[in-house]
């Protein structure tokens, strides 16, 4: 569904050890191929939630690789989280967070009641190497759109967001190093979305557009 979501999991938790008993809750999880990643590679249990794909079409993938009993997959809005409070261990979120969490109120509001205290937060998304919203670049002009260009902020952005928080410990913000091999693998692939992005990562030339990292802890 874009830049490898398995090269930018992989990145992110270099540095960071879960245990098998864990609950991690991967938000936004698309296809659930980071929440396979998660179950076969740390043995932790995993709540994949998404809203664009059913539970159902995710379930049946659980199920032919025998990680059904290993992850849960939900039907959810990000904003109806049907968990109890101080529930989960870690939440996980790769690609996904920045189409809900772009404001001021979300994680505070919605997240951080069903995080334990001391809870991992990981969260890789698109981003901007600067903020470019009042000078976007005559070439990119074509490739952006303005949904998208509205949710690519920079690292510095994020950490002016979050740091508005009550409830989030920021350990690090940064730009992720496999920008180019995330995009690559997606972009050698024959789904129209990746043909259509050829030609905007080209224009781009390691310019403007990078991955960032969110870690921290739950307050």
């Amino acid at each position: 569904m874009g830049p490898n979501s398995m090269v930018i999991l992989e990145n992110m938790l270099e540095d960071i050890t879960l245990s098998p008993n864990m609950r991690v809750l991967d938000l936004g999880c698309g296809t659930g191929l980071t929440s396979i990643f998660l179950a076969k590679e740390y043995g932790v249990q995993v709540f994949a939630v998404d809203l664009w794909i059913s539970a159902s079409e995710n379930y049946r993938r659980f199920k032919n690789m025998d990680l059904e009993n290993q992850i849960i997959p939900i039907h959810a809005d990000a904003t109806q989280l049907p968990f109890a409070d101080d529930y989960f261990d870690a939440v996980i979120s790769v690609d996904a967070y920045h189409y809900f969490g772009c404001n001021e109120t979300y994680f505070d509001k919605y997240l951080s009641r069903i995080l334990k205290k001391d809870a991992l937060i990981a969260i890789a998304i698109p981003g901007m190497k600067y903020e470019i919203h009042n000078c976007v670049p005559e070439e990119m002009k074509p490739y952006w759109e303005d949904d998208a260009l509205a949710t690519w902020n920079s690292c510095d952005w994020w950490e002016n967001l979050l740091l508005k928080s009550n409830n989030i410990d920021i350990i690090k913000i940064q730009e992720m190093e496999c920008f180019e091999e995330a995009w690559q693998d997606w972009l050698t692939t024959d789904n129209k979305h990746a043909i259509g992005d050829r030609i905007m990562i080209e224009t781009d030339n390691g310019k403007y557009m990078n991955l960032i990292s969110i870690i921290g802890n739950k307050k």
